[in-house]
C-alpha cells in the first residue's frame, strides 16, 4: 500500500494537468441532423417565404430592405468584426395560417465575442434572445448554431438539447458595414428570420 500510494497521487496529478480538448472549429460536426438539413434548404425557405410576404401585400416592404432580403446577396470578406451592433429581426413567410406573413421588429442590442478561433453571438435585448457559436464555413459566410432564451429567462440552454430551442443559420456580409443573419424554418412563427447586424457607431 505504501508503494500503490504515491503512484495513485502522480497518477492524478497527470490527470489533472491534462489540457482539455479545444473545441472543434468544424461545425458539421456539432450540428444536428435537423439542423444540417435546414441549412441545406435555407434558399427555398428564402423565396418561399418572400412569396408569402408579397402575396399578402408586403412587396413595398421587401423591396424597401434592398440587400436584406434579396436571397444571393451575400458578398463575402471574412469573419464578422467582433463588437456591439444594432440587431433588427424581420421574420417572413408565415409557418402557419393565422400568423402574419411580414413583421419587422425596431433594433434590439447584440453583441459579437471573440472566443479562441470562434466566435459568440448574444441577442441582449428582446422576448426571444439568440445565444450560440458561429464557425467558419466558406468564403461568403459563416454558421451559427444555438438556441433561444425566452422571456425572463437567465440562462441558455446547451445547443442540441431541445430541437424546440435549436437555432441553426448563415451569417454573411451584405454591404458596407451591414451583415445579416438568415435562419431558416425556425421552429415559431415564420419560414425564415432574417436578422440585419450594423455596427453601433
Amino acid at each position: 500500500m505504501k508503494i500503490l500510494a504515491p503512484l495513485l497521487i502522480v497518477a492524478l496529478a497527470g490527470c489533472a494537468t491534462t489540457p482539455a480538448a479545444p473545441p472543434t472549429t468544424d461545425w458539421r460536426s456539432v450540428a444536428t441532423s435537423n439542423d444540417r438539413e435546414r441549412l441545406r434548404q435555407w434558399r427555398d425557405a428564402f423565396t418561399d417565404a418572400l412569396a408569402k410576404a408579397r402575396a399578402a401585400g408586403h412587396a413595398t416592404e421587401v423591396a424597401k430592405e434592398g440587400a436584406l432580403l434579396v436571397p444571393d446577396a451575400a458578398i463575402g470578406s471574412g469573419p464578422i468584426p467582433s463588437g456591439d451592433y444594432r440587431c433588427r429581426v424581420i421574420k417572413v413567410g408565415a409557418k402557419t395560417l393565422g400568423q402574419l406573413d411580414y413583421i419587422a421588429y425596431p433594433a434590439f442590442r447584440c453583441r459579437i465575442e471573440t472566443a479562441g478561433a470562434l466566435q459568440r453571438f448574444t441577442k441582449l435585448t428582446g422576448s426571444q434572445r439568440h445565444v450560440g457559436t458561429i464557425y467558419p464555413a466558406d468564403q461568403l459566410r459563416q454558421l451559427f448554431l444555438g438556441t433561444l432564451v425566452l422571456g425572463d429567462e437567465t440562462r441558455a440552454l446547451e445547443y442540441g438539447v431541445d430541437r424546440e430551442r435549436d437555432l441553426a443559420g448563415w451569417v454573411e456580409r451584405i454591404g458596407e458595414r451591414r451583415w445579416r443573419l438568415l435562419l431558416p424554418y425556425p421552429q415559431f412563427e415564420s419560414t425564415i428570420d432574417v436578422i440585419e447586424l450594423v455596427p453601433e457607431a
